[in-house]
């Protein structure tokens, strides 16, 4: 066991993003800032992700500015980190290598010091360019394997299969498979290792299994990535540090828990507990959470859970004699590799800090809990929610379809939304697959990437119309417009690379996020323009000698 542990704070990205739609404010991440810089966290995981977007579409506010203004407060005592989709970077076009380097380059020089890439597919063809364009920047690459699980198929499912000739995998993501993709990647330059299990399907047993593998076999840098959503995530990161794990990612407690990630405060009293050692200043953190908590109160429309966990600060924490004992029970558990007992402890631990309950259905379905909530409103849509669990149902047969693609950000909304069109076929009496999304065919086609199954080129052909893989061909890639705009005295959308980049990225969004910044400057230019403008002289009356006035009356009188 390590006797240090870094600690990767993911308050101001994917703590947000997973509790309150990514709505926090500039002004209210400024609020906090002063304290971070005196937390001394590892690093501060603050951009990438939904925020760029989530930044100019609702708050109308600058995501290059939102980083910049960060890396300005933090001044160095953290480092920062963003998160990438390899070379889709955000979205789920694959862009070309002059796309990915701009963004590469630019994320740096604004303060990016880590940037964790992935891929959806763990395909590392997909994530070489950001590493190489990362590194050349001066940047650290973070290079993360989504975790996931096997579709589960009963003994009936493989049976049919089999009589249609179809091909079901044994396991395909074992611990074996996990290794290999690290191993993969550090030969291509990671400088640390990512499990991201974006999900929170890591049970502790797994967990302590795979961090003992990695750090046996992979000469760099091994981080855990987690969620609380189906119950794991605490007695996961446990069992990670009992097996010597380098980094945890964590979020400070009031935007911790559910869907996001597990506590700082309930790692660091395990910590305490192993005698381990993370260098956070625990008054800082203290500090950070109580500003949280009137945060929070000020995102409440956006808070799903509305369950405020207590006020603790760790400077001056006692807990319980109930409390003491369940943290005590749990690492005594998590040492003695007794994983269900130590899942037991932190389920208890989590219900104490008023944490909400495991998510059943995500548990079960073995899905993120981001992809469930899309496929209900799907199916809301279409009103058919009473067909919920055939969706769950098919959702495995979808998967197998489509090459067993992790259920990541992008690959589980096309599945997700490809079950529920199955379902809505069926109900209208047509056969699966009779409407079928965009996103959907390009998964098949290839365009995506390689998948960790073959897809069968027969139903490669009849969805796609193409029997082989068939990747993204960039060189067709076209530039967005940058047009000069007339209501904005002839000024151009994008008046600088990084604003360009916007345009790339998210091309909608940021079309209209950048008309309304040159409108409003022109605006303001027009009103100091007008304000700067001489004053127009005063009319003087008309004067005229008196002799006129004289003349004109002898006119009139001899008129």
């Amino acid at each position: 066991m390590s006797k240090r542990l870094l600690i990767r704070d993911l308050t101001l990205r994917d703590g947000q993003q997973s509790q309150f739609a990514t709505r926090m404010t500039q002004a209210q991440v400024d609020r906090v800032l002063p304290y971070y810089r005196k937390a001394h966290f590892y690093a501060m995981e603050v951009w990438g992700g939904a925020v760029p977007d989530s930044v100019m579409r609702y708050l109308n506010e600058s995501p290059w500015t939102r980083l910049e203004s960060i890396r300005d407060g933090i001044a160095g005592s953290s480092k920062l980190t963003a998160l990438s989709r390899g070379r889709n970077l955000f979205g789920y076009t694959p862009y070309p290598d002059s796309v990915i380097e701009g963004f590469c380059r630019n994320s740096v020089k604004s303060g990016i010091d880590i940037m964790r890439v992935f891929d959806a597919l763990n395909d590392i063809d997909n994530m070489t360019s950001t590493i190489r364009f990362v590194k050349e920047s001066g940047g650290t690459t973070d290079c993360a394997v989504c975790y996931t699980v096997d579709p589960k198929f009963t003994f009936g499912d493989r049976a049919k299969a089999l009589l249609k000739g179809k091909k079901v995998p044994g396991m395909l993501f074992g611990i074996k498979y996990f290794v290999r993709k690290a191993k993969e990647l550090a030969a291509a330059g990671a400088d640390m290792i990512t499990i991201k299990d974006m999900a929170g399907l890591i049970d502790p047993a797994r967990s302590a299994e795979l961090i003992k593998a990695l750090k046996s076999e992979v000469g760099i840098p091994i981080d855990l990535h987690t969620h609380c959503t189906p119950g794991f995530g605490t007695a996961s990161i446990l069992m990670a540090m009992v097996g010597g794990v380098d980094i945890v990612d964590t979020a400070i407690m009031n935007f911790s828990g559910g869907p996001a990630a597990p506590a700082f405060e309930i790692i660091q009293m395990f910590a305490d507990r192993l005698g381990i050692d993370t260098g956070v200043d625990k008054t800082a953190v203290g500090e950070i959470n109580r500003e949280l908590r009137g945060i929070r109160a000020e995102l409440a429309k956006f808070d799903q859970y509305k369950r405020l966990p207590p006020e603790i600060d760790l400077a001056d924490y006692q807990p319980s004699p109930e409390l003491r004992s369940l943290f005590d029970g749990s690492v005594e558990a998590a040492v003695a590799g007794k994983t269900d007992e130590a899942l037991r402890l932190c389920q208890a631990i989590e219900a104490a800090f008023n944490y909400p309950e495991p998510d059943a259905i995500v548990k079960r379905a073995q899905i993120p809990g981001g992809m469930y909530t899309n496929m209900m409103a799907q199916l809301k849509e279409y009103k058919l929610e009473q067909h919920l669990d055939e969706v769950l149902d098919i959702v495995p047969q979808v998967r197998l379809d489509a090459g067993v693609p992790p259920l990541v950000t992008p690959t589980s909304q096309i599945v997700g939304v490809q079950a529920v069109n199955c379902i809505v076929d069926k109900t209208q009496g047509k056969p699966f697959y009779t409407n079928v999304s965009k996103n959907f065919i390009e998964l098949v086609k290839g365009s995506y990437g390689h998948t960790p199954f073959p897809i069968d080129p027969a139903f490669r052909e009849k969805i796609a119309g193409v029997r082989d893989e068939t990747p993204y061909d960039t060189s067709k890639y076209k530039k967005q417009d940058n047009p000069e705009l007339a209501d904005c005295g002839g000024q151009r959308l994008a008046n600088n690379e990084k604003e360009e980049l916007l345009l790339e990225l998210f091309p909608s969004v940021a079309d209209k996020f950048l008309h309304g910044c040159r409108k409003a400057e022109w605006e303001a230019m027009e009103t100091i323009r007008i304000a700067n403008l001489p004053p127009e002289p005063e009319e003087t009356p008309l004067r005229y000698p008196a002799h006129f006035w004289e003349e004109e009356l002898m006119l009139a009188i001899e008129g």
